[in-house]
């Protein structure tokens, strides 16, 4: 689950993690009285979408007067805001943050996740803040420092003074940041999240270390631990394909391929995905429909998968361990008589009578393409849509 960048600061004060003096605002007149509340005589005001790189996208506007910060937020709200990470139908910006300008001598960066190569969660810094960090990764990887954690010591506070020695930060202005992290971390850890990321975390000219931009993500698995934080939802920011397959309890992903995938198991779905991209396809989606693979979620898999137009074929390719194929083939044979579904079928079942289901199939009436291994299945499914 993400957050907006507002949501994700309010956030971090609960942890004493320093952030600008800021208000929400929805309209243009909520933008000038929010400005007029902060005082001051420069105000930053920032769109507020789930995706990076608004700045050049024009989602970002330094404003010197209140009707620069009039000016300024009328021409946001209701734009479609275009990043890289936007795609090119970009987003409609409805809500806006207005905060103080603040004097930056230097722009860094930090970030916390998981280290899936370690197990262990990693603290990373740069001296290269406010620029996309992935193309800092890719080109000077030297130039990202990092601290990894144990689970049982968790983030100690020498590790935060290495890497804020590393950043050439001494002084007041070290004390302030190892502070800042030190504080970062526990946010992230208490509320479960999956990312924590500051760019640019910057110093002040008077020696403060605040988070002038805050993404967090979190883990949708310990939502129940944090009842404050699904009200904070944002379904406008999501694919309504996968808000409509998150009321299902299925996890969809869409992709900008051309073959629907249903699959029962996050590594089998991965897997059927990779035989599909060597076969010449595109996967459409990621698909997991869960263990069971009932009637039901196949139904409802189908119906999502379906409300892509670009899907021209669809791949069922379900394990039997924790459910019978001959319950899935029934399943799939149901939902896909309720759905009316128009286009090629491709459908590998393999474990527990799989022979039966096989011979439900064939006697279904309808045009399945039935696969005995995952490598045919992805050769049929290919040449279905050539």
């Amino acid at each position: 689950m993400k957050v907006h960048e507002h949501q994700a600061k309010d956030i971090l004060k609960r942890f004493d993690v320093a952030v600008p003096a800021g208000q929400v605002a929805f309209t243009a007149e909520e933008a000038v009285r929010a400005a007029m509340d902060l005082g001051g005589s420069v105000w930053v005001v920032k769109a507020q979408i789930h995706a990076g790189g608004r700045g050049k996208g024009g989602g970002i506007k330094v404003a010197r007067s209140l009707d620069e910060v009039r000016t300024s937020a009328g021409q946001m709200l209701g734009m479609y805001l275009k990043t890289h990470q936007t795609g090119p139908e970009g987003r409609l910006v409805k809500r806006l943050l207005i905060e103080q300008g603040v004097a930056i001598a230097r722009e860094l960066y930090v970030g916390i996740t998981l280290d899936r190569a370690t197990s262990q969660n990693v603290v990373m810094a740069s001296t290269e803040g406010g620029v996309e960090i992935e193309k800092v990764a890719a080109e000077t990887p030297e130039k990202i420092l990092k601290a990894h954690i144990d689970r049982g010591a968790g983030f100690r506070p020498f590790q935060a003074r290495a890497l804020v020695f590393g950043l050439g930060l001494t002084g007041e202005v070290q004390k302030n940041a190892v502070k800042f992290l030190l504080g970062l971390y526990r946010a992230y850890e208490a509320m479960d999240c999956s990312l924590a990321e500051i760019n640019p975390l910057v110093v002040t000219s008077d020696g403060h270390v605040l988070a002038l931009d805050a993404k967090m993500n979190f883990d949708d698995n310990a939502l129940d631990r944090h009842p404050d934080l699904p009200p904070l939802r944002d379904l406008d920011e999501e694919d309504p394909l996968e808000v409509e397959a998150s009321k299902s309890n299925l996890n969809y992903i869409k992709l900008d391929g051309n073959v629907g995938c249903m699959v029962n198991g996050a590594g089998l779905a991965m897997g059927t995905m990779d035989i599909i991209k060597l076969a010449g396809g595109q996967p459409a989606n990621f698909l997991d429909v869960g263990g069971g693979a009932s009637a039901e979620t196949v139904e409802a898999g189908f119906k999502i998968i379906l409300a892509d137009p670009h899907v021209r074929a669809v791949l069922i390719n379900i394990f039997g361990g924790i459910v019978r194929c001959d319950r899935v083939a029934t399943g799939v044979v149901e939902a896909a008589r309720k759905v009316h579904v128009q286009i090629p079928v491709v459908v590998r079942l393999a474990g527990t009578n799989a022979e039966m289901a096989a011979e439900i199939l064939a006697r279904s009436g309808m045009n399945f393409l039935v696969a005995s291994s995952l490598k045919e299945a992805a050769q049929k499914v290919t040449q279905a849509i050539a």
